[in-house]
C-alpha cells in the first residue's frame, strides 16, 4: 500500500525501472560497469537536479569527493523504507567517518521503489556555503556512488562493501546534444588489445594513418571510445600530428611512450591536434569551425597517446579505447588549431608540502605568439595533507600544469611552455653549488655540508618546510625568470628556444567571481567566447588544481 502518493509510484512490473517526476534530465551516464547504477542530471531553476536509478531495494548513496575516495566527501543517501521516502545529507572527515550534516542542502523531489529498483530525484544549489559541502563548478568533479540491499537504519547506513565506485564528470558543461546527420562519415582511431602493465601509470602510443581523402574535409565532432568498464582506467588521450615521410610499416604495433626503445617515428609527433581527459564527453566544433583533413599540410599519420591509470596494480587488463572522428566535405569558414601551453612536465616543477594554496604558472610569451600578448596557465594546489615535496611528472601521482587551447583561425604554433629557473629555486633552501658537469639525474649537490651528495630532490625534501617558508617560496618562484620553449606546427623549434624571460606584468589580474550562496548561477547556462577559446583543458595529477586560464 502506498503511504506517500505524491512521491512513491507503486505497482510497477518486476524488473522495471520506469517512473519519475516527468521533468527532463538532459544528461545521463552509467556509473558502474554492470549496468546497475545510472545517473541523470540537468539544470532546474538555478539549481542542479539529479536522478539516481539503481538496481537495489535498499539505500542509494551519491556524493562528491576531492580524490574519488570517502575521505572529506560530500554525500547524500536516500531510499524508500516501508513506503516512505527519505533523503539525508552526510559528510565525511579526513578519516572517512560518516556524519549527518546539520545543514541539509539536498532536497527530495521524487522517490519510488519496486521489487528490483530504487529511483531518487533531488536538487541542490551549486554553492551552499556549507563547510561540509563541495561546490559544483565548471571543472571536472569526482562523483562517488554506493548502494546496499538494506535501507538506512537507526545506526546509519551499513557499509556498502564492493558496491561502490567513482567517476569523473563535467556536470555543468558536458557535451551539448547537437543534431548530426545520421549519414555523416566517421573513422575510429582505437587501440587493439593493449596489455596494461600492473603498474600505476602507463602511457601507450600507437600510430595510425588517416584515411585517404580526395579533397579537403573538416572534422566536426570527436568522441571518446572508452571500453566498457575502463572508464576510470583511461585517464586522458592526446592525438598528435606526425611527419608525413613514413611508410605504413610504422603502423605495425604500438609501444610504451617516453621509453628508450620506442620507435624513432614517435619523436616526429609533437603537434597536438586534439585532447580529451577523464570526465569529458564528446566535443563538437562550432558550426563555423572544423579540424582540417585532406590537404598537404594536414596530418597523414597521427599518434594516439593514451594515459592509463592503474593505482591498484590490477593484472590482466586488456584495453581497446581511443577516439572517433566525424567529418564532412561541407567546409566551414575557419580551421581549428590547438596550442599546448603551461609548464614543462619536469621535476623542476616543485610544490612544497603543508600549504592550502600553492600557485604555479606557465608562460606562453609574446615572442612565441608573435602578438603583443601572453598566455598564462595558472594552477593552484592544496598540499596540507602532504609531508614531502610533490613533483612535476607524467605519473598520476605527480603533477602537470598544462592547458590545451582549441582556437581558430589556426596559426603556426603548437607548443608554448616555460619552467622557472631551478638553481634559483634551490638557492631558497640554501644550496650553493652542484657538481659539474652534470652526469647524473637528478643532479647532485656539492655544498653546503647539510646537502652534500644529495640529489636536489632529496635536498628539497630535507628542508624543513613551514607554512611561512612555503608562502615565501611561492612568491619567489612566481617572480623568477622562466625558460621558454615554442614549437611550430612542422616540429621546427623557434629561434628563442631556451630563451630566458621575465614573467609579464599583469595589469588586470584575474579575479574569480564571489560565490553567492543559494543564488542562480550563470554557470548553468553560460557560454565561452568562441573567438578566443573553444576548449580549455588542464591536465593535473593527484592534488586539487584549478585552471584560471589566460
Amino acid at each position: 500500500m502506498c503511504r506517500w502518493p505524491l512521491l512513491l509510484l507503486c505497482g510497477l512490473l518486476p524488473g522495471a525501472a520506469a517512473g519519475g517526476s516527468g521533468r527532463p534530465f538532459p544528461h545521463r551516464t552509467l556509473l558502474d560497469s554492470e549496468g546497475k547504477y545510472w545517473l541523470s542530471w540537468g539544470p532546474r531553476g538555478g539549481r542542479l537536479a539529479f536522478r539516481l536509478e539503481v538496481r537495489t531495494a535498499g539505500y542509494v548513496g551519491f556524493g562528491f569527493s576531492p580524490t574519488g575516495t570517502m575521505a572529506a566527501a560530500d554525500i547524500v543517501v536516500g531510499g524508500v523504507l516501508r513506503g516512505r521516502p527519505y533523503l539525508q545529507d552526510y559528510f565525511t572527515n579526513a578519516n572517512r567517518e560518516l556524519k549527518k550534516d546539520v545543514q541539509q542542502d539536498y532536497h527530495l523531489e521524487y522517490a519510488m521503489e519496486n521489487s528490483t529498483h530504487t529511483i531518487i530525484e533531488f536538487t541542490r544549489e551549486l554553492h551552499t556555503c556549507d563547510i561540509n559541502d563541495k561546490s559544483i563548478t565548471e571543472s571536472t568533479v569526482r562523483v562517488i556512488w554506493a548502494y546496499h540491499h538494506e535501507d538506512v537504519g537507526e545506526a546509519g547506513p551499513k557499509y556498502h562493501e564492493s558496491s561502490r565506485g567513482t567517476k569523473s564528470l563535467r556536470l555543468l558543461n558536458p557535451e551539448k546534444t547537437n543534431v548530426l546527420s545520421t549519414a555523416i562519415p566517421y573513422f575510429d582511431l582505437v587501440n587493439q588489445d593493449v596489455p596494461i602493465p600492473n603498474k600505476g601509470t602507463t602511457y601507450w602510443c600507437q600510430m595510425f594513418k588517416i584515411p585517404m581523402l580526395q579533397e579537403k574535409h573538416h572534422v566536426v565532432k570527436v568522441k571518446p571510445v572508452i571500453q566498457r568498464g575502463h572508464e576510470s582506467l583511461v585517464h586522458h588521450i592526446l592525438l598528435y600530428q606526425c611527419s608525413s615521410n613514413f611508410s605504413d610499416s610504422v603502423l605495425d604495433q604500438g609501444h610504451e611512450c617516453y621509453h628508450p626503445n620506442m620507435p624513432d617515428a614517435f619523436l616526429t609527433c609533437e603537434t597536438v591536434i586534439f585532447a580529451w581527459a577523464i570526465g569529458g564527453e564528446g566535443f563538437s566544433y562550432p558550426p563555423h569551425v572544423g579540424l582540417s583533413l585532406g590537404t598537404p599540410s594536414d596530418p597523414h599519420y597521427v599518434l594516439l597517446e593514451v594515459h592509463y591509470d592503474n593505482p591498484t596494480y590490477k593484472e590482466g587488463l586488456i584495453d581497446n579505447s581511443g577516439l572517433r572522428l566525424f567529418h564532412t566535405t561541407d567546409i566551414r569558414k575557419y580551421d581549428a588549431g590547438v596550442i599546448e601551453a603551461g609548464l614543462w612536465v619536469s621535476l623542476f616543477h616543485t610544490i612544497p608540502p603543508g600549504l592550502p594554496d600553492f600557485r604555479s604558472e606557465g608562460h606562453c610569451t609574446l615572442e612565441c605568439l608573435e602578438e603583443g600578448d601572453n598566455l598564462i596557465t595558472e594552477c593552484r594546489y592544496n598540499t596540507k595533507d602532504r609531508a614531502r615535496m610533490t613533483w612535476g611528472g607524467l605519473s598520476t601521482r605527480n603533477e602537470m600544469c598544462l592547458s590545451y587551447l582549441l582556437y581558430y583561425p589556426r596559426i603556426n604554433l603548437t607548443r608554448c611552455a616555460s619552467i622557472p629557473d631551478i638553481m634559483e629555486q634551490l638557492q631558497f633552501i640554501g644550496v650553493k653549488e652542484i657538481y659539474r658537469p652534470v652526469t647524473t639525474w637528478p643532479f647532485i649537490i656539492k655544498s653546503p655540508k647539510q646537502y652534500k651528495n644529495l640529489s636536489f630532490m632529496d635536498a628539497m625534501n630535507k628542508f624543513k618546510w613551514t607554512k611561512k617558508e612555503g608562502v615565501a617560496f611561492n612568491k619567489i618562484v612566481l617572480s623568477l625568470p622562466v625558460n621558454v620553449r615554442c614549437s611550430k606546427t612542422d616540429n621546427a623549434e623557434w629561434s628563442i628556444q631556451g630563451m630566458t624571460a621575465l614573467p609579464p606584468d599583469i595589469e588586470r589580474p584575474y579575479k574569480a567571481e564571489p560565490l553567492v550562496c543559494g543564488a542562480s548561477s550563470t554557470s548553468l547556462h553560460g557560454h565561452v567566447s568562441l573567438e578566443l577559446l573553444l576548449c580549455f583543458m588542464v591536465l593535473g595529477g593527484t592534488l586539487s588544481s584549478t585552471s584560471l586560464g589566460p
